[in-house]
C-alpha cells in the first residue's frame, strides 16, 4: 500500500508520471470537495460533498501510458476510449487510456467535468 500519491509514483515512467500529474490538477481543481484516495493500484476521487461520497474518477500507470475511469451517467465516445461498461444502473464506467499529457485535452476536460458533476446526481 502506498501512503502518498508520490510514493505511488515514484518507479514509474516520467512520460506517464507527468501525464498523471496533469490530470490529477484538472481533478482537484473541480472544487474543493474533492477527496483523494491512495489505493495500492490506484488513486481515486470522490466528490465527498455529498451525503454518500461517490467516486467519479481514478487513475494508474500501466507501463507508459496513464490509464483514467471516469463514471458518467451516460455512454460517451472520445478518441482515447478502450472500453466503456454499466457499473450501477445509473453510471457507466469510461476506461480511457492516455499516451501523454497531451491528450487531456478540451474534450476530455469536459468529460472530467461532466463526471464531477454526476457524483453529486448519482450518489446517495
Amino acid at each position: 500500500m502506498y501512503s502518498t500519491v508520490d510514493d505511488y509514483l515514484a518507479d514509474k515512467d516520467p512520460a506517464a508520471v507527468d501525464a498523471f500529474r496533469k490530470f490529477r490538477t484538472l481533478v482537484l481543481a473541480l472544487g474543493d470537495d474533492v477527496e483523494e484516495t491512495v489505493h495500492t493500484s490506484e488513486i481515486s476521487w470522490a466528490r465527498a460533498s455529498s451525503s454518500t461520497p461517490r467516486v467519479f474518477a481514478a487513475a494508474f500507470l500501466y507501463a507508459t501510458r496513464l490509464e483514467v475511469a471516469l463514471d458518467l451517467s451516460r455512454r460517451v465516445h472520445h478518441p482515447t476510449l478502450r472500453e466503456a461498461y454499466p457499473t450501477t444502473g445509473r453510471v457507466t464506467t469510461h476506461r480511457l487510456s492516455l499516451s501523454s499529457a497531451d491528450d487531456l485535452d478540451d474534450g476530455f476536460c469536459a468529460l472530467l467535468a461532466e463526471a464531477y458533476n454526476t457524483a453529486s446526481i448519482t450518489a446517495g
